[in-house]
């Protein structure tokens, strides 16, 4: 079932940029602007506390989910399905908790946050607060994840005054396939935000926060150049993912029987109501490892359930014998496909037996190209 003496330990699984290597670099580059030793060595460590099954004092990065609700009824994820909400407690974080564990944060040196991890953050009414105290505290880097709705420009020209150093949208598709996906944003519009944030960004002479476009792989697969040529122009890196069927159970899908999770060893995960799950790929709270209202950061970093998981993904067994693990996209095979853009082929890994489709869609024969500069 396992060999523990040849774990694989993915890092970084899934994801993969649209990107020349020179857009890389020059993501990386501002990503870390400001705090570029500090940045390199989180990067460092990142890596290499996985790899190593190093546990340390703190952990490198905190989730903290400030919403765990969404404005939105996307048809492949998993916050519409019953069982999600009879699972998981939606709510918006207090912001007392919040801010108790930025102080923590801070004092046990952890390098960085998100603010989002299965709703939608922009639908706390205190967003600007959080990442101000968060900045002013001296987090390194404040990020986080949004379908785009509720931001618009003021709201993006306040953040950035605020101090976000990164923002991911989730923009899945062109035209009609957005369209479809993400009702009831409205297309042309939400792409004319994305070029005035860029727009403000450079009138500004900022390079913060940083904006990356991803989008799941099958909305874009007929034309992958044109959502490249849209976004490239006015954003910091264009990204995409294959799709993750949320609503297909992955228990007896073909695993790799070496797997040993890296993110036990990354990143602390605390829900809206400040319940603590192993991992950030526990989408429905199903291994609770603490409980933020009443324990430490450390104490849970370090408590009785994270080691737990922690020796059981020491045997590797970790995709055999927990619940959330059997059901994440990590443990699971993938071939490689590829994805080709303008000259460029890139390497696209897919996983074997997920699905691959959102729903059918009415695509159009060709997708609407805009030219849009800054």
């Amino acid at each position: 079932m396992s060999d523990q003496n040849n774990p694989f330990i993915p890092i970084n699984k899934g994801q993969f940029s649209l990107e020349t290597p020179d857009r890389i670099a020059r993501f990386e580059a501002n990503r870390g602007f400001g705090v570029e030793e500090d940045y390199m060595e989180n990067r460092k460590l990142w890596t290499e506390y996985a790899q190593h099954q190093h546990v340390s004092d703190y952990p490198l990065h905190v989730d903290i989910e400030l919403s765990s609700l969404c404005n939105l009824q996307c048809p492949m994820c998993y916050t519409i399905t019953p069982e999600f909400k009879k699972k998981v407690n939606t709510k918006l974080m207090d912001y007392e908790l919040f801010t108790k564990l930025v102080d923590e944060c801070v004092d046990g040196g952890v390098y960085s946050i998100r603010l989002s991890l299965r709703g939608e953050s922009f639908l706390h009414e205190r967003i600007l607060d959080c990442v101000r105290y968060a900045k002013q505290k001296g987090i390194k880097e404040v990020s986080t994840l949004t379908n785009g709705l509720r931001l618009d420009e003021d709201m993006f020209r306040k953040i950035m005054e605020a101090g976000l150093d990164w923002i991911t949208i989730s923009f899945d598709g062109l035209s009609e396939i957005y369209e479809q996906i993400r009702r009831p944003i409205k297309y042309d519009r939400a792409i004319e935000k994305i070029s005035n944030y860029a727009k403000i960004k450079q009138a500004e002479g900022r390079v913060k926060p940083v904006i990356k476009i991803q989008s799941i792989l099958p909305a874009i697969a007929q034309d992958p150049q044109a959502f490249y040529d849209v976004f490239a122009p006015i954003s910091d890196m264009v990204s995409a993912n294959p799709l993750i069927d949320f609503m297909q159970s992955k228990r007896d899908m073909p695993k790799i029987e070496n797997f040993s999770c890296p993110q036990i060893y990354q990143r602390l995960t605390v829900g809206a109501d400040g319940l603590c799950v192993m991992c950030a790929n526990d989408e429905e709270n199903k291994i609770i490892t603490g409980d933020a209202n009443k324990q430490s950061v450390h104490e849970i970093w370090h408590g009785t359930e994270m080691t737990r998981v922690r020796g059981i993904h020491r045997r590797c067994a970790g995709a055999f014998e927990l619940s959330t693990c059997a059901e994440c996209y990590l443990p699971l095979k993938t071939f490689q496909a590829t994805v080709v853009i303008g000259d460029r082929t890139v390497a696209a890994e897919k996983y074997v037996s997920g699905t691959q489709k959102v729903f059918e869609l009415k695509t159009p024969d060709k997708f609407r190209r805009k030219e849009l500069k800054v």
